[in-house]
Order: structure tokens, then sequence, then C-alpha cells
């Protein structure tokens, strides 16, 4: 295959690599380091032997991910760990948006490298459990069980996540609040079981905790944010969110009150974003 032939094909199927390279990563920037690495995989393969190159790319990423996920969990990091938030602009807008969520990204971490990639490849991808079982060389019955396994490990109240309206508009509501160091509205706002999340990395100062139960969240919140000015609205893959100060704000919705908060201030998460550059 000449290296012309294989670009072509890689650049034709990237948007759909990308996505499930970041959707098993939770990384931008280790999804771009899988798809160098499965271009030259692609360079030295056989093409007259591959009947459909997008399905043979994608068992390629699938499995280099998977790897790299394995080799990042076993890496110790400074406090909680977070997805990378990815912009808007940097996706297909028919991207199935719900999987890309900080939130969803955030929550599967808690799955094996094979539940996530059954989970990815069913839920953003829609691919049939036979396809997913020769991407990943499992039988169909057993991408079936991860499938169940991967869900079972997930909340069920996934399924009543708010729309995009209105977590951007109770994100305006929670950043108003804290502000203005406004401890009773901001707890309004919060379920009772609130958590926030915050990753530095070691980079930045953070807390190095989950911050449990609204109290504490709205104190937290109040404490950092009171008097801020500097706030940049901006629309991540999945979601709406802000810029404030250095970090990346975005909130999970359920039910009306916000479940989650999610505070990225690793610089090395936010170099897509060039109001922080």
């Amino acid at each position: 295959m000449t290296a012309g032939a294989a670009a072509a094909d890689l650049v034709a199927h990237r948007p759909m690599l990308f996505g499930l390279a970041y959707r098993l990563l939770g990384s931008a920037h280790d999804a771009e380091d899988v798809l160098q690495d499965a271009y030259l995989r692609w360079l030295g393969a056989d093409r007259a032997a591959v009947a459909e190159p997008r399905r043979y790319l994608s068992r390629i990423v699938t499995h280099l991910a998977m790897d790299r996920l394995r080799a990042r969990q076993a890496e110790p990091y400074v406090g909680p760990w977070l997805p990378e938030p990815l912009p808007a602009g940097d996706v297909d807008p028919a991207e199935h948006r719900e999987s890309l969520s900080l939130a969803m990204l955030h929550l599967l971490e808690r799955l094996t490298p094979p539940e996530r990639a059954v989970y990815v490849l069913r839920t953003a991808f829609d691919l049939p459990y036979p396809e997913i079982a020769e991407i990943l060389d499992r039988t169909p019955e057993d991408c079936r069980q991860l499938h169940h396994r991967a869900t079972g490990h997930l909340p069920a109240q996934r399924r009543f996540t708010a729309a995009p309206a209105e977590r951007e508009r109770l994100l305006d509501r929670f950043l108003a609040a804290a502000r203005e160091g406004d401890l009773a509205a901001l707890k309004r706002l919060l379920a009772a079981d609130a958590v926030a999340w915050s990753d530095g990395g070691g980079r930045v100062k953070a807390a190095r905790r989950p911050i449990v139960g609204a109290d504490r969240v709205a104190r937290f919140f109040a404490g950092i944010y009171s008097g801020v000015c500097s706030v940049c609205p901006v629309m991540l893959a999945g979601e709406p969110a802000t810029i404030v100060g250095r970090h990346v704000l975005t909130l999970d919705v359920t039910g009306g009150v916000v479940t989650g908060v999610y505070l990225i201030g690793n610089p090395d998460k936010l170099r897509r974003f060039p109001e922080l550059s």
C-alpha cells in the first residue's frame, strides 16, 4: 500500500476513529497518538486482504486504545482524574453527544477496558454484537455479557440527564450564585448528594479529593468564585461549559438539580482552548 492510499483511507474515516479513541480514553491528546500509531500499522498492512478498511481500522484503534487505557490506569495521578474537555468544533455535529459528555466519560472510568470498548461500540456507534466481537476478538455472547456488566456499573439515572439547554440555564444560575457568594441559592441548585471533582493533575491548585454534599460543594465554589470577573461560555462536544479564570467548568444535571460539578484546571488538558493560551 502506498503512503498516499493509506493516508486517504485514514482521512476518510478519521472523524469516526477519533471519536472512538476519545470515548475509549477520555483524552483527545491520547486519541491523536492512537490515530498516529494506527496510521503506521495501516501503512504496513496488506490492503488486498482487507475487505472493509473502516472495520479494520476500528479494530486497530480499539486495541491500541485499550492498551493505552490499561497503562494509564496503572499510573499514579495527583488528585481526581477527569476527562480532557473537547471543544464542540472538534467533532462531527452528527456525533452521538451524550456519550461525549464529561460526566459520561468520567463514569466510563469505572469499567474495565473490554467493558468500556463494548459499551462505546454498542452505545455510541450502534454496532451489532457480531461486528463488535470481530473487533475485540471475542464471541458475540461474550460481548453481550460485557455490555450487560458495563450497563450495571453505570447509574440508571443517566437516562434522565437534562438536555443541553437546561444544563446551560443551571450553569448560568450556578455561576451567578457562586460569584455573588450566595450559599442559599447555590444549595437550592444542588442535589443533597451532589459531588464536585477538581482536576489539577498536580500542575495547579485543586481539591485532592471529591467534595461531597450540597453544603460543602456550595461553600467550595462560593469560596473560589466569589467576585470572579473572568467568565467565558463555551460549548464542549457534549455539553455547555464555562471558562472561569484558568479552568473549564461544566455540570451534570439530573431531575432538575445539579448532581455533579467538574472543574478541569490541568493545563495539559486545556490546550485545545485558545481562550486559555
